[in-house]
């Protein structure tokens, strides 16, 4: 790429329409990773819809820097002595974007609609005999046995539970939600919405934090700006250009090209605050053929070089990824080595299409989902599609943009209905540090999320992991379930990338995590 070169001839100067150089000191403009095509957080696994929702919805317990969860609407919980009832108390005063009360009856309903779709919800809602609001501050729940992944489940950031107002959430999930109204620090604008281009939020003057520090979505969340503009800039060479200008304040995933010039201006700083990145993919649709077959998806392992991956993503810069990366984070308790030859021995394209031949594969057409206006999934791509072309894969690379590719993802068609193969993919990191949170390992099929993996092996290997009290036995159940996968392959590793954020020394008190937007001051 010569991006870096555009920029140093002038593409600072450009500046692009619709944007005031002159802004208020309390707004921040935001370059997210992609457009958001899709506000309904339930009906998608997009980290950008995610983001979206992490500012209008508050969750009822959040998760702090340690990754274990914290009381966030909720004051507090009692559990029996049992172990099966939890009751959950809202804290006082807590309001919605509209000026209704939030009652317990609309956490019920949320987390109702949630666990329909979430994986983990799905096994929680398996364990329930009982969820009700007994009284306008109280939530009732009442399990099968001790279910004490509770407030992990509903602290959890990627498939977050969003507290929405009851005649929202008795929406079926099938159905999306496009009045956002939560409960959080910002409020969605709806009229400056501008698909493709702009999304506007501001600060939510209701909202009653609770009382403690930030850090990452537990704490306070206090909002010190007025507005947050996201504006939508496919071209990473405008985007760096506006950066520098001080046109916009902050780029959520500036391109590696750019990331030395971006370091080296006076103004900007460049920052990994995503401590436990991005775990990255290929994803395949196992309902359609030829990936319907585990032995297929095996034969491709053994040509997978995850560093190809990482330096076309993230540039040849060992800092900002790692390699050599199984199905669970680096350096977390339940990561381990089990399978990690099927990536790390001697890589032959010979060997794969030998395997692939044994394996059945016979020409079938796969359709590959590109979105070519998000980056790191493009750049992912490009390799992808060159190494299947190579071993002789039938593939229909198709280009889209991402949110067309979000919307193909949900489908459960055939090919010749407009259904897909495989699409390379991110998560975060923080999913990956624990079995009962990893979602693209479970094996749970239509229930589960896009690519609908089934996996009985697993599953009960999850099984065992909630029966088990000690660490050591939960990190041999972790290697086991790593073993599987790499007999299952839900998906291929294709290595951990630690993104840098790039954005203005005019913001302060970014916190580590995801985007969020709270706790920040502009100067």
């Amino acid at each position: 790429m010569k991006r870096r070169d555009v920029l140093k001839a002038g593409a600072a100067g450009a500046l692009m329409p619709g944007f005031a150089i002159g802004q208020q000191a309390k707004v921040i403009k935001f370059v997210p990773q992609a457009d958001l095509a899709l506000l309904d957080l339930v009906q998608t696994t997009g980290l950008v819809t995610r983001n979206h929702a992490m500012m209008v919805f508050d969750t009822l317990y959040g998760m702090d820097n340690q990754f274990q969860p914290q009381p966030q609407m909720v004051a507090g919980h009692q559990v029996s002595d049992d172990g099966k009832t939890w009751t959950l108390t809202l804290r006082d005063k807590l309001a919605f974007h509209d000026g209704t009360p939030v009652l317990a009856r609309d956490a019920v309903a949320s987390i109702e609609r949630w666990a329909k779709v979430d994986v983990l919800g799905q096994l929680m809602r398996a364990q329930l005999d009982e969820l009700s609001a007994p009284s306008d501050k109280a939530l009732r729940f009442r399990f099968k046995k001790p279910f004490p992944l509770l407030p992990l489940a509903l602290s959890k950031t990627s498939g977050m539970c969003p507290i929405m107002p009851v005649r929202l959430a008795a929406t079926e999930p099938s159905v999306q939600v496009t009045e956002m109204v939560g409960s959080g620090p910002f409020r969605f604008v709806p009229g400056e919405r501008v698909p493709g281009s702009r999304v506007v939020y501001q600060k939510f003057a209701g909202y009653v934090p609770r009382e403690g520090a930030p850090a990452f979505t537990s704490g306070a969340k206090i909002a010190y700006v007025d507005r947050v503009e996201w504006h939508t800039i496919p071209d990473a060479a405008t985007a760096a250009a506006a950066l520098q200008s001080g046109e916009v304040d902050w780029w959520e995933q500036p391109i590696p090209d750019l990331i030395p010039v971006l370091r080296g201006h006076k103004d900007i700083n460049v920052q990994v605050h995503d401590k436990a990145g991005s775990m990255a993919m290929i994803r395949f649709n196992q309902l359609n053929a030829p990936f319907d077959k585990p032995a297929v998806r095996r034969a491709l392992l053994a040509g997978i070089t995850q560093s190809d991956y990482m330096m076309a993503a993230m540039g040849e810069d060992k800092l900002r990824w790692r390699d050599n990366v199984g199905f669970f984070l680096p350096g977390t308790p339940y990561a381990n080595d089990g399978g990690m030859a099927s990536l790390t021995s001697a890589r032959s394209l010979e060997k794969v299409k030998k395997d692939l031949a044994a394996a059945g594969y016979k020409g079938e057409k796969v359709v590959m989902l590109v979105p070519t206006d998000f980056a790191v999934l493009n750049a992912m791509s490009e390799v992808a599609g060159d190494y299947f072309k190579r071993v002789g894969i039938n593939l229909d690379y198709q280009s889209l943009d991402w949110g067309t590719v979000l919307q193909r993802l949900a489908s459960k068609q055939p090919i010749d209905k407009g259904g897909w193969n495989l699409f390379c993919n991110f998560v975060p990191g923080i999913i990956t540090t624990s079995p009962p949170l990893h979602t693209y390992m479970r094996g749970v099929g239509a229930k589960g999320t896009f690519g609908w993996p089934e996996s009985a092996k697993h599953e009960a290997l999850l099984d065992a992991f909630f029966g088990a009290a000690a660490l050591p036995e939960q990190q041999r159940l972790a290697r086991e379930m790593q073993l599987q996968a790499f007999q299952d392959v839900p998906y291929i590793p294709t290595g951990l990338m630690l993104q840098p954020a790039a954005y203005r020394k005019s913001l302060s008190g970014m916190l580590d995590g995801s985007p969020l937007f709270h706790n920040i001051k502009k100067a």
